[in-house]
């Protein structure tokens, strides 16, 4: 793989890992959301864990249904919700 698309993969990552917290409203937007810990793919409907409570006491960063860690991205995201990305983000992140 060429160096400039190293280099564009790994920007990608961190790009998105900062679109896995305090993101509420945009996982809930989404019509499918991806865990990069455990690599389920899911509905955000099936989020009943959040974390990082606002002012009005609702957890802004979700929780994975399947895994329980806060390593969750949704389509909204501008990101692809497939497999062979959340696997690259585990391997950076994880």
């Amino acid at each position: 793989m060429a160096l400039q698309s190293i280099m564009n993969s790994l920007d990608r990552v961190k790009a998105a890992h900062k679109r896995s917290i305090h993101h509420r409203s945009e996982v809930m937007a989404s019509s499918v959301c991806g865990c990069f810990h455990c690599g389920h793919i899911f509905p955000p409907s099936e989020i009943n864990q959040w974390t990082d409570k606002n002012a009005k006491g609702i957890g802004q960063t979700a929780f994975c249904p399947k895994c329980s860690i806060d390593s969750v991205l949704g389509d909204n995201s501008g990101f692809p919700i497939t497999p062979d990305f959340l696997i690259a983000m585990k391997d950076h992140w994880f």
